[in-house]
């Protein structure tokens, strides 16, 4: 068993390493939220009292965290920054949404000094990272990418190697664009069906079992009652913020234009988002955005 150093226990980092200290491996966990870390030590694992303490020693760290300036910061450019703290035998991964350019910015910094560095993107959403399903996208070397295997095994039942350092973060951000435009697209398909007199419960049967079928419909339903555990049905509490959804999307857009890409679907879908954070739904789960199609 191996120690592990884990920072960010958010709704999906928590979880994470709530698996990894089920499994048996000794998590040091660490987050600016005294409560979210109280309830990972209910969960087995051990609390640090800083992400520097946390690292001392560790095998590997995982990292979750919300923007690429935060991980930079963490790891490079902060004060007392990891890297001048974790060992060289260490392999970091970092299961952060950021762009490219800084996952390959801070796998430089850390390959200078000797340690290993991934980028490791997640998809499967929170109920995902509960029951260690999660699919995880890698990029970095075959060497780190083998290395990280074993642990990602025991959060996920995917594992991807998508190519070289920020491969892995390309490859999350178009996924999320395609999931922005099914989960807008299956909103408005659902909101026109129960506004013509239809049940959303029977419509997303119908939809499920025919051509329109997606992720969306099968396990992260958007209309409230539909789905037992999904965060539309506990008043959009939960899962993956609409905040969340509208950053990734700036993420492909800067993707998108690097490349010189056509991505018409992938705008639309943004500024929809956009226009349901601006009204002040940006703490809700992203599958809320049924209530922009309800209001008008």
């Amino acid at each position: 068993m191996a120690t592990i150093a884990f920072i960010g226990l958010g709704n999906m980092g928590g979880p994470m390493a709530a698996n990894l200290a089920k499994a048996g491996h000794e998590v040091r966990a660490f987050d600016l939220s005294q409560a979210v870390l109280d309830t990972a030590v209910e969960q087995g694992c051990k609390a640090a009292q800083s992400a520097q303490e946390a690292v001392k020693g560790a095998d590997f760290v995982v990292s979750m965290l919300p923007a690429g300036k935060h991980v930079e910061s963490l790891y490079v450019s902060g004060d007392s920054p990891l890297f001048d703290i974790i060992g060289q035998d260490a392999l970091v991964i970092d299961s952060s949404t950021i762009d490219a350019d800084t996952a390959r910015r801070v796998a430089e910094e850390g390959a200078k000094r000797g340690i290993a560095f991934v980028d490791a993107p997640v998809s499967g959403g929170v109920g995902g990272a509960q029951a260690g399903t999660l699919t995880f996208i890698v990029g970095g070397s075959e060497e780190q990418f083998a290395k990280a295997q074993p642990v990602l095994d025991v959060m996920g039942k995917n594992i991807f190697h998508a190519g070289e350092h920020g491969a892995g973060q390309i490859a999350k951000v178009c996924n999320n664009m395609l999931l922005s435009i099914l989960m807008a697209g299956t909103c408005e398909a659902l909101n026109m069906g129960v506004k013509n007199g239809l049940d959303p419960a029977v419509l997303s049967e119908i939809m499920k079992q025919s051509s329109g079928g997606n992720w969306a419909l099968n396990v992260y339903n958007p209309y409230p009652g539909v789905m037992e555990n999904a965060p539309a049905s506990k008043g959009y509490q939960g899962g993956f913020q609409v905040d969340l959804m509208f950053k990734d999307l700036g993420l492909a857009m800067d993707v998108s234009q690097q490349s010189a890409s056509s991505v018409p679907m992938g705008s639309a879908a943004r500024a929809l988002f956009s226009l349901h954070k601006a009204k002040g739904n940006g703490n809700l789960d992203f599958s809320s955005l049924l209530k922009l199609y309800q209001d008008s």
